[in-house]
């Protein structure tokens, strides 16, 4: 009888029920294909990662020997951090004498250049080159550079007293070629604020499980530190110079490690800033599909945990698109169900966007915006095959707080 009715219903709209029916099929498969994609990249894969590091014994054997050291600040019209950031650094607990500073001017129109000149009495040295961009300014200031270890850092986070001996330290095992620092926030944030950073320290624990099978693929390029002999000049238009630089050192053999007691800090970012930062490291990420391409052969002892760790998260937005497509398929009850389902999710996003920085609402909200807009950021980093890669280069936004 059921079959009769459903056959006479498809026949009177003019579509054949065997039609229908594999149409129905058809939008079950995709849309079952996109739920699980999306579960295996948020959830099955963290799962995975974590098992596995429970059961690996790969620890890193540090030393207390002091190396010497080049620390590269490379700065933009960075006048309101600049003078802070060197304070810290010359407040460091390792010996001065073993401290090379470098402070490369990117073509700055401020006041950086005459905050730099002021610390020249302590040893900070000053390179101006024209402006070009992070990694053209650092390829003009490593080969001036003579220490053990070259240390990266950004203008505007502090430094843990403690932070560079504990960086330096992991370098004494000889399987180790580049070593990152640990970003916290400082002050209280908000809402959105906070599942901001809360996303930032689910990196830090990504990072952390990879390191203990063997090896991240990826440095904060706030503050990391690498091998002098493992240095390599970055190709022209590069976004992503704390990714590139510790992969070359990966695929040379060594590992890529993370030290949660060299700690930095950091002002809290807005939504919108960390939007546009996100949307040029997820351009960086389409690029290295250029740039090092045997991150998806047989070389990358990593594979599974690349693919499904980055690139995993990379696909996240497009299933999100096929489930959507897919609900107008599906048989008539679940069509409604997944319907709701996805308007009350991006509705709640949208409310968040409009509601007031701390109403108590947004603890629900919040995390429903900071998830969409992390993910729309992989549907605009394509833009890097149509614009120029310069041009996704965006001042950060930072609100500052006494700390």
């Amino acid at each position: 009888m059921i079959a009769i009715v459903c056959h006479g219903t498809a026949s009177l709209i003019g579509v054949p029920a065997t039609a229908l029916a594999s149409s129905e099929a058809a939008s079950i498969t995709v849309f079952a294909f996109a739920t699980a994609a999306i579960f295996y990249a948020l959830f099955g894969y963290p799962l995975l990662l974590g098992w596995l590091a429970r059961r690996a014994n790969n620890p890193v054997r540090k030393d207390d020997k002091l190396r010497t050291v080049s620390l590269i600040i490379c700065v933009y019209n960075g006048e309101k951090f600049l003078a802070r950031k060197l304070q810290t650094i010359l407040d460091l607990n390792y010996p001065r004498e073993l401290i090379e500073i470098l402070v490369v001017s990117d073509g700055s129109t401020d006041g950086t250049d005459e905050v730099a000149r002021t610390f020249q009495s302590e040893g900070v040295k000053l390179l101006r080159v024209p402006h070009g961009g992070k990694p053209e300014a650092l390829n003009v200031a490593v080969p001036q550079t003579s220490g053990e270890i070259i240390v990266f850092t950004d203008v505007r986070q502090t430094l843990d007293p403690d932070c560079l001996r504990n960086l330096i330290a992991n370098f004494g095992d000889p399987k180790v070629g580049a070593v990152s620092a640990e970003l916290r926030v400082v002050s209280e944030q908000t809402h959105e604020e906070f599942y901001t950073d809360l996303y930032w320290r689910y990196e830090l624990w990504i990072r952390k499980q990879m390191m203990r099978i063997d090896s991240s693929f990826g440095c904060s390029g706030a503050f990391y530190g690498l091998l002098r002999h493992l240095w390599k000049p970055f190709p022209p238009n590069l976004l992503l110079d704390d990714a590139y630089l510790p992969l070359t050192a990966f695929f040379r053999g060594y590992r890529v490690v993370y030290e949660p007691t060299a700690k930095i800090f950091d002002f809290p970012t807005t939504l919108d800033s960390e939007f546009e930062r996100k949307v040029r490291r997820q351009a960086g990420l389409y690029q290295l599909l250029k740039f090092l391409p045997e991150l998806f052969s047989s070389r990358n002892r990593m594979r599974l945990h690349f693919l499904s760790g980055k690139y995993g998260r990379v696909v996240v937005p497009y299933c999100l698109i096929l489930m959507a497509l897919a609900t107008f398929g599906l048989p008539p009850y679940w069509r409604a169900a997944a319907t709701i389902a996805q308007v009350a999710f991006y509705g709640l996003a949208a409310l968040d966007a409009i509601l007031p920085a701390n109403f108590p609402l947004k603890r629900l909200t919040s995390p429903f915006r900071t998830f969409v807009v992390l993910m729309a950021c992989s549907l605009f980093g394509v833009k890097v095959f149509f614009v120029p890669p310069k041009s996704l280069w965006k001042e950060t936004t930072v609100r500052l707080t006494e700390s």
